[in-house]
């Protein structure tokens, strides 16, 4: 059973930075692709970010392009998401999903499995 456990979440002035990360178990992830996705009151959830987690290659929404970073750590099986520049704009409950890589990790209904979430609030 695949579990994704997600941490880092808090609170933080605009312009401050957090790191999320994300403990992966139950399953090989090669074949996956890992994505962090966010969900603020009254709003449907967000694409923030994915990755290729044979590969690492990254891809980004374009509201955290250049701001975020993904990675991920092959040894620990754990998935990162560095937040720079925080606005409070990206006030949301961040989650953390898996799901076998299709090319379309953008979209929240390909994702098979999901973490808990963590929530992130950015103050003005």
């Amino acid at each position: 059973q695949v579990q994704l456990v997600e941490s880092g979440g808090g609170l933080v002035q605009a312009g401050g930075s957090l790191r999320l990360s994300c403990a992966a178990s139950g399953r090989p992830f090669t074949d996956y692709g890992m994505g962090w996705f966010r969900q603020a009151p009254g709003k449907e959830r967000e694409f923030v970010a994915a990755i290729a987690w044979m590969t690492g290659k990254p891809f980004y929404g374009d509201s955290v392009t250049g701001r975020f970073t993904i990675s991920r750590d092959n040894a620990e099986n754990t998935l990162f998401l560095q937040m720079n520049s925080l606005k409070p704009e990206d006030t949301a409950v961040y989650y953390c999903a898996a799901a076998p890589w299709s090319g379309r990790q953008y979209l929240a209904k390909n994702y098979k499995y999901w973490g808990q979430g963590t929530q992130v609030t950015v103050s003005s």
